[in-house]
């Protein structure tokens, strides 16, 4: 008898801690899924003050690297190079394409994809193939979209005004322009404003077509683009597809992601993203 009723009194004991446990588990899963839902309102909230979203376009929008490095590839083959030989020469060609494009008088962004190539193979010892001159530009404009583009763009064109600021010629954006799904709002050459980016030009000019409204620029490239932003005061979003390290903080970064589906998450949630 008496143990039966230690059985008992252990039995009322142990449901009762588990009624209390339960209870404060409750609370604890309430307080997460509160919390939850406030920073979701918080970032709603945020989404809600841009009105219009800006791109760099090539390492963006379009997979330049891989473009450009299938053209040096096809124009530099009589050179037989092997891979490392080939990742040295499209090194040189990015410090030339910077050097030249920070040069003074302007030149069309076709000049420096010349002129750039030329200097690059020339550093590296090398005679410059003919066709290197003008095969970039002429390829430029069929250089592909990243896969999350266009559906990422589509998303967000219902919600915002899109808009493009690239370092390229009128008339080569012209081709690349027909890759994407959806028509954008504004657009912001190096050619329009006779300069390229890291330079203050392109942003001088997207300001004044914009006006008061909020804005938010995104891009790949911590020098071109989120650099001199940030010494502008304006938000942007690193695309960081290489899942690289910046070294720095820079003023105004709204967001980091990896690529612009995450971007459209943030800004477009779909249901299905919200209520997760």
């Amino acid at each position: 008898m008496r143990s039966t009723g230690l059985v008992r009194e252990f039995g009322g004991f142990h449901d009762a801690i588990w009624a209390i446990a339960g209870s404060r588990a409750k609370l604890v899963l309430q307080y997460f899924q509160n919390r939850g839902i406030s920073r979701r309102k918080r970032e709603l909230a945020s989404q809600r003050e841009y009105q219009v979203v800006t791109f760099d376009c090539y390492g963006t929008l379009i997979d330049w690297e891989t473009g450009i490095q299938a053209s040096f590839k096809q124009a530099l083959r009589d050179l037989e190079l092997n891979q490392s030989e080939e990742a040295k020469v499209f090194d040189l060609y990015e410090e030339e394409e910077k050097r030249i494009e920070a040069l003074k008088p302007y030149r069309s962004y076709r000049t420096v994809l010349s002129e750039a190539a030329s200097a690059a193979v020339i550093r590296f010892g090398k005679n410059i193939p003919k066709e290197l001159s003008t095969l970039l530009a002429e390829q430029l404009p069929g250089w592909n979209p990243f896969p999350d583009t266009n559906p990422a763009l589509e998303r967000l064109a219902g919600k915002y005004k899109l808009g493009i600021l690239s370092n390229v010629d009128n008339n080569l954006l012209t081709g690349t322009l027909k890759h994407f799904n959806i028509p954008f709002d504004l657009v912001v050459t190096a050619e329009q404003v006779r300069s390229y980016k890291p330079g203050r030009k392109h942003f001088e000019e997207a300001q004044r077509i914009i006006g008061d409204k909020d804005w938010l620029h995104v891009a790949a490239s911590l020098y071109h683009d989120i650099e001199p932003a940030s010494k502008l005061g304006i938000e942007s979003v690193w695309v960081n597809r290489k899942k690289l390290i910046a070294g720095r903080n820079y003023l105004g970064l709204a967001r980091e992601v990896e690529n612009l589906t995450q971007l459209a998450d943030w800004l477009a949630p779909s249901e299905l993203t919200a209520s997760g």
